[in-house]
């Protein structure tokens, strides 16, 4: 403002027909300033209005010269008032705060990047100047202070999960009897070396699917489509998957422990899945039909066993008594054939008389009686 100020002066003097502020030319009255700009100190040459002093000092202006008289608002005229500077308050004995505020910054930064507390589920690895260094155990720990060295803190004991495929897509892989099976699947896996989970891979979550996907391949196409479908089947896929995938993620070096593998859906592509349930279907009739059969076929074969059973008792008592026991089989026999008939024989010297013992009884039985009248 005060450079602004002083311009709008000087303006208004020359066009006023006053003394030029850039030096006058010992020119005439209308301001043409024709006059010779002599440079040295007695002449009347054109004046620097940079340079303090006013017109006793005419010499060219250098840059050291300009930001010397140069204030907070802008450059100092001379004879002008400067802007107040913000100064903070001193200490006793006339000392300055800034060393004590830089001591007291530096203290917070090296508490703060320094001393780490290490939870019991997490380990730190430590990097200096941008290398492995050393792991952290849980507890209170300390380091050099950052950027010397850097604290980087993982949960290792957490259980991590990674879904194949992600969303809805299909994941179809090839059986070893040559069909499709679309297979959706999870991986859980835990860090058991953070120093090699850091430096040994790139990108170990995207290792850790795509050897995933290695394995699940390898271990499904050596079962056949119906072996996938089944549990006993699935729950062979998913050992094989979690064995092969931690042989080759400790190949590798990749500080992964693989905690289990679990087949989501196991089931046709889309496209046949209708076709695959009418099979489904005709092949659970035929089953039944077949347990049906293997059921009568049993029942028969427990009558034969049973009747053959009480024949080979009937033989080993005839043995022992042969005379005692056809008697008592005639007598069996009969018993059983006559009581389905209505006759009844009785034997006599000679002569077998018949007897209308049936006729006879039900002549003794009473009539049943009629229904009374009315419907009553």
């Amino acid at each position: 403002m005060h450079m602004l100020d002083g311009f709008k002066k000087s303006l208004g003097l020359a066009m006023a027909g006053k003394k030029n502020p850039w030096g006058t030319g010992g020119g005439s009255d209308d301001g043409s300033g024709g006059g010779s700009g002599g440079g040295d100190k007695g002449s009347d040459g054109p004046r620097n209005p940079w340079l303090p002093g006013g017109d006793k000092d005419r010499r060219s202006a250098n840059i050291e010269d300009i930001f010397k008289n140069r204030g907070p608002e802008g450059p100092r005229r001379s004879g002008g008032g400067g802007g107040s500077n913000f100064k903070l308050p001193e200490r006793g004995g006339g000392k300055s705060w800034w060393p004590v505020i830089a001591f007291v910054v530096l203290g917070v930064w090296v508490l703060s990047s320094s001393f780490h507390v290490i939870g019991a589920k997490e380990r730190g690895v430590v990097t200096f100047m941008g290398k492995y260094w050393s792991t952290m155990e849980p507890g209170f720990n300390m380091s050099l202070p950052y950027p010397l060295q850097s604290v980087d803190v993982e949960p290792v004991s957490t259980i991590r999960i990674e879904t194949i495929p992600e969303g809805n897509a299909e994941k179809l892989i090839l059986t070893g009897d040559q069909n499709l099976v679309n297979v959706s699947y999870l991986i859980r896996w835990n860090i058991k070396d953070l120093k090699n989970y850091k430096f040994q891979l790139a990108q170990p979550d995207n290792t850790i699917r795509e050897v995933a996907e290695a394995a699940m391949r390898a271990a499904v196409a050596e079962k056949t489509l119906d072996e996938t479908f089944s549990g006993q089947g699935r729950a062979a896929i998913q050992l094989e998957v979690r064995e092969r995938m931690q042989a080759l993620l400790d190949a590798y070096r990749s500080g992964v422990a693989v905690q289990g593998v679990e087949i989501n859906k196991a089931e046709p592509p889309a496209e046949v899945n209708e076709a695959f349930k009418d099979v489904s279907v005709a092949e659970q009739d035929a089953n039944a039909a077949v347990n049906r059969a293997r059921g009568f076929a049993r029942q028969r074969i427990e009558r034969a066993e049973g009747e053959a059973g009480a024949f080979d008792r009937v033989y080993e008592e005839y043995r022992q008594a042969p005379t005692v026991t056809r008697r008592r089989l005639y007598y069996e026999t009969m018993e059983r054939v006559l009581s389905q008939t209505d006759k009844t024989i009785v034997e006599g010297d000679g002569v077998t008389p018949y007897l209308p013992l049936n006729e006879v009884r039900k002549r003794t039985q009473p009539a049943p009686a009629a229904p009374a009248e009315g419907g009553q």
